[in-house]
């Protein structure tokens, strides 16, 4: 096997040729400059190099937050929380304090890593007939748009349990930017009217909503000023009273309300179905300090987040399955096949063995062992496609080349969340993907609060997979549904970091942050152009989800010759990443293109490109 160091990598990206996966990614769009700040507007630009620490996220008011915190003497986790509540603001679509997320963080100090579940909830109440009437799972949409499908919220806590253990400046101050960007208002851009637009008919139908993001009936025009006096009010009651106000307080009791009688609009004919959270489902709400899974990888420790979510277990395996190909001599075509397969394996076991352990047995050790991941590798062939679905294998009991039980495809999938990368100073890292699931989340704002409610349960399956396999993602009494999010963060082999990163996009942000890393660390692409490159996304389906510029590569039609099928998606995951340089730079580095862009900042930009 290869041994890939901190020194190898620093090489790949000073290298001037640079071997792609064969279609070129698009070029960086110039700085986009945004109007209203007082002390200079926030550049947004893709990659940005330098020291005093990084932020990058997909929002340059979001991550110029987060630079100010590090500005004045933060560490990485009070940055990542000043970003995460700035996100909430301008991504409210995507984030915000009514949702949940991951949070992963390196301690420079012990050189260790931990991690943050902050997974939102079901209801005490909940059973697997969550999603049920006659014994059949009601329509998605009606579990989509509801107080049904609100879990209770985990991120607030989040910040708590982080700010705790690792931050050094208290929620208030945090809190301050946040609170200012809702009060005097962001910028709209034209991903926040599509989002919205996209959402108008719902929207429409509850009134707190639709007299926020659409006054006067009408969508946000972009260049114009968005504010969120609510927001800023809700954001200031955090800050005078702690998070206990949103889990015991009157905001605890507007969300229970909210929840329990969703205030629809007079007339409207959309079915909303009332949940069942109460204040004790939020009172007793607790984050969870979970060990990180671990793998090796080209002698790098590779870290990521354990169950309730997948994507630490998926991503480890599909690493360990890589690894026993040199992935930098292979052809484009050759690696894209290897990655295609080595996700849908992945995602066959994910979906049999993973779901909430406080509830199901998940084999953690068995998923991420490398005996398990060479009896599942075997089964991948350089002039053959695997037939999707793909039965699992027994990590408990592996047999070479073998499967068990019934294949169960993949179930439906909502790509939204958003997601932030941190460094400081003293080289503490954080990692944090965070969302309230759809695009707009449960479509329901709490009334005189300035936020929407997730609907994080519709991860969970309504019924199951497949009647004839135990689904271990069906919902259950505070159980937290299953996820996809992949916050990863890569260790050398002196356990200092060698980046940092993360996507949102629903099950294709394993695949996002899969194929991300093995461009990096095995095709040679710079970082930012390691995030840039088209992607391809296989989760044990039919057919691959390719982008663009794919889907119009000559790459495609040498892969179909062997037998994959494709189809079109025209964005595939939003990731952000932040890379430590061997002379002590950071380098933070966010998308060129999708969802408009994303913010690379550091504290003291360098002259100079790595």
């Amino acid at each position: 096997m290869r041994r890939t160091t901190t020194r190898n990598i620093a090489l790949l990206a000073a290298a001037a040729a640079v071997v792609s996966i064969g279609a070129a990614a698009p070029p960086a769009d110039p700085p986009v400059r945004h109007p209203g700040s007082p002390g200079g507007p926030p550049v947004k630009t893709p990659v940005a190099a330098g020291y005093g620490g990084a932020v990058a996220s997909v929002d340059a008011d979001a991550s110029a937050a987060g630079i100010e915190i590090l500005r004045r003497g933060g560490n990485a986790v009070d940055a990542a929380v000043a970003t995460a509540a700035a996100l909430g603001v301008t991504e409210p679509y995507s984030a915000g304090i009514g949702g949940g997320g991951y949070l992963v963080y390196y301690d420079a100090g012990t050189r260790t890593v931990h991690t943050i579940d902050g997974r939102e909830t079901a209801p005490r109440s909940a059973d697997a007939s969550l999603f049920l009437e006659n014994g059949r799972p009601i329509p998605f949409d009606q579990g989509q748009t509801s107080g049904l499908g609100v879990g209770t919220p985990g991120t607030p806590a989040t910040w708590e349990t982080a700010l705790r253990a690792w931050g050094s400046r208290p929620l208030a101050r945090l809190l301050k930017p946040a609170e200012k960007l809702a009060r005097d208002g962001f910028t709209v851009d034209a991903t926040f009217r599509a989002q919205t637009e996209a959402n108008q008919a719902r929207f429409a139908d509850f009134p707190a909503t639709a007299e926020l993001f659409l006054p006067g009936g009408k969508l946000p025009v972009v260049g114009t000023t968005f504010k969120n006096p609510d927001l800023a009010r809700t954001y200031r009651e955090l800050a005078d009273d702690g998070v206990r106000a949103l889990y015991r307080g009157d905001i605890a009791e507007d969300i229970v309300d909210t929840v329990r009688k969703p205030p629809v609009a007079p007339g409207a004919t959309r079915i909303v179905r009332p949940g069942d959270l109460t204040l004790r489902d939020l009172r007793s709400y607790e984050t969870i300090r979970r060990a990180p899974t671990k793998v090796g990888y080209r002698g790098l420790g590779v870290y990521g987040m354990a169950p309730s979510s997948s994507g630490g277990t998926s991503v480890g395996q599909a690493l360990n399955m890589l690894e026993r190909t040199d992935l930098g001599r292979v052809s484009p075509a050759g690696y894209l096949h290897r990655f295609i397969e080595a996700s849908r394996i992945a995602f066959a076991d994910r979906g049999r063995w993973v779901g909430d352990p406080a509830f199901e047995d998940v084999p953690v050790k068995g998923l991420l062992s490398q005996r398990f991941a060479d009896s599942r590798s075997c089964l991948i062939k350089d002039d053959a496609v695997l037939t999707s679905p793909l039965a699992p294998g027994d990590p408990r009991n592996p047999v070479p080349c073998g499967t068990t039980g019934e294949a169960a495809p993949t179930m439906r999938d909502v790509e939204s969340t958003t997601h932030l990368t941190t460094a400081d100073r003293w080289g503490n890292v954080v990692a944090y993907t965070l969302t309230i699931e759809a695009t707009g989340g449960s479509g329901i704002t709490v009334p005189g609060r300035g936020f929407l409610l997730n609907n994080e349960l519709t991860d969970f399956n309504f019924a199951p997979a497949n009647p004839a396999v135990h689904d271990p993602n069906l919902p259950g009494p505070a159980k937290r549904p299953r996820s996809s999010m992949s916050p990863t963060i890569v260790l050398d082999d002196d356990r200092r970091p060698v980046l940092a990163l993360g996507s949102p996009g629903g099950a294709t942000i394993i695949t996002t942050v899969l194929q991300t890393l093995t461009s990096r660390l095995d095709r040679g692409l710079p970082l930012v152009e390691a995030i840039a490159a088209p992607r391809a996304s296989q989760r044990n389906q039919t057919t691959t989800e390719l982008e663009p510029g794919l889907w119009n590569s000559p790459l495609r039609a040498e892969l179909e010759r062997i037998g994959h099928g494709f189809r079109l998606n025209p964005e595939i995951g939003a990731a952000t990443a932040i890379e430590r340089l061997p002379d002590g730079r950071w380098l933070a580095a966010a998308e060129k293109t999708r969802r408009g862009g994303g913010s690379a900042m550091v504290v003291r930009p360098s002259d100079g490109r790595p």
